[in-house]
């Protein structure tokens, strides 16, 4: 070993540590980061011993957990064919009738149109090279098979037949979850975990199913009425509450879909969601079971009431139960790596450096943010929830809540959720309308000065 340099064993025990919270920063080393491909037998083989300058034990373990929960958000359908396949018969619709389905079948074209991604990893060099020239027929649906078959589509994936047609199809935690860098083309490029897909059209990838009626079955209407709803969400917008209560528009008449979340940056959060329900783990049950329709198990009695919760307390949604269980088990590795995954760092240039320092002050003093966003996480520490008359907005999506409240909602990466608008509905188009709104509600009286190096600063989280 050269005089200098440190040894290897210690490097990377000091880099086990750092993957706890960012699993990027063992990537580079051992190639199973975001971008890698190893399996938990590799990850574990990583780190084979206790390391006597650092008395720290094996690591293995704990990076084979972080592999092992990176490829269920990416990879695990829970056993959501049977309903998205073998109920919705979404699959279908997909391959169109030219490959024994319905319809004229989904191009890559119209995929990429409702937001779905393609991950470029998956994709043999000269099919990237090929997609760049612009040789690759994306108006085929005979392309979208073949993209699927190499689970190169980003939170979908499909099973084939007997008879070579598609069999059935299945979603991922990744399909709303993650993005990618267009680092090929619009759509595609390599994988972004963690980042909430605002181009993703969930209603109208849901309305292609040829066969909605066990969800117009679900809310007591017809189908019509079901594909209705669905086609007023939007791009980026998902209505989890909907199966719970039945409410697909506010008073206001406006769709009651929120904007999809980040799923980075959450390690030292209490709740997951705009207006808080549980943990990441009660979420991740809460989604695989009753919203991915995964096979596997969720209690929560608070779904037992029947006024607040109708469709979910008829549905018997308090307590799901499914032998065998394709959920549970995958829990713990899969909120492991959720939490690992870091708000990611805003690109070079995308804000003013010296007014963001300016406006650090101004958020921790006179704007007063940092008594609710407490840095470094940027939510509260414990209880992270207020009322809606506490953030001045009215209250329809708190009270589809248990707790009838909002979190505090972590700011670190708002850079990746600028598009659709701010809060958890959109409601505020941009930082400067957010900034009005708190400046008017708290009557904080900033300058235009301090507003402008507000907003430079929260483009710098």
């Amino acid at each position: 070993m050269r005089t200098g340099t440190r040894p290897r064993n210690l490097i990377f025990g000091t880099m086990a540590v750092c993957a706890l919270t960012a699993i990027a920063g063992i990537s580079a080393r051992e190639g199973f980061g975001m971008g890698g491909s190893a399996s938990p037998q590799a990850a574990t083989a990583a780190v084979t011993s206790t390391d006597p300058q650092t008395g720290l034990k094996e690591w293995g373990p704990a990076l084979a957990m972080l592999e092992r929960g990176r490829r269920i958000f990416r990879f695990d359908t829970f056993g959501d064919e049977a309903f998205w396949g073998g109920t919705l018969r979404l699959h279908e619709a997909i391959e169109g009738a030219r490959f024994g389905g319905v319809g004229p079948g989904l191009s890559p074209a119209a995929a990429l149109g409702v937001g779905l991604k393609v991950d470029a990893e998956a994709l043999s060099a000269s099919t990237l090279d090929a997609i760049r020239r612009g040789r690759v027929n994306l108006n085929d649906p005979a392309v979208t098979i073949a993209l699927l078959d190499a689970n190169a589509v980003v939170g979908v994936s499909a099973k084939r037949g007997r008879d070579g047609g598609l069999q059935s199809v299945g979603i991922q935690c990744a399909l709303c979850h993650s993005t990618v860098d267009n680092s090929v083309a619009a759509g595609i490029g390599r994988r972004l975990d963690g980042w909430p897909n605002r181009d993703l059209n969930v209603g109208a990838i849901i309305a292609l199913a040829p066969d909605l009626s066990a969800v117009a079955g679900l809310l007591q209407t017809d189908q019509a009425t079901v594909r209705t709803v669905l086609a007023s969400w939007g791009p980026g917008r998902f209505d989890a509450q909907l199966f719970l209560d039945g409410k697909a528009f506010r008073p206001d008449k406006k769709t009651a879909a929120t904007l999809l979340p980040a799923a980075f940056g959450l390690a030292g959060v209490n709740l997951h969601t705009y207006t808080g329900w549980g943990g990441v783990a009660h979420w991740n049950a809460f989604v695989a079971n009753l919203e991915m329709h995964g096979q596997g198990t969720f209690i929560d009695s608070r779904l037992n009431d029947p006024v607040r919760f109708p469709v979910a307390a008829r549905a018997g949604f308090a307590e799901v139960r499914n032998d065998p269980d394709l959920t549970t088990s995958k829990l713990p590795a899969l909120q492991f790596y959720q939490l690992s995954i870091p708000a990611p760092k805003p690109p070079r240039g995308s804000f003013d450096a010296e007014a963001a320092r300016a406006g650090k002050a101004v958020f921790n003093g006179a704007a007063k943010c940092a008594t609710c966003h407490v840095p470094p996480i940027f939510t509260e520490p414990g209880w992270n929830m207020h009322t809606a008359a506490e953030i001045g907005i009215d209250d329809f999506q708190s009270m589809r809540s248990p707790d009838e409240r909002y979190r505090t909602t972590p700011l670190g990466g708002l850079f990746t959720r600028q598009k659709g608008g701010f809060y958890h509905d959109g409601r505020f188009p941009d930082l400067r309308a957010v900034v009005d709104h708190y400046n008017s509600a708290f009557s904080l009286n900033l300058t235009e000065r301090q507003k402008r190096e507000l907003i430079e600063y929260l483009k710098s989280l």
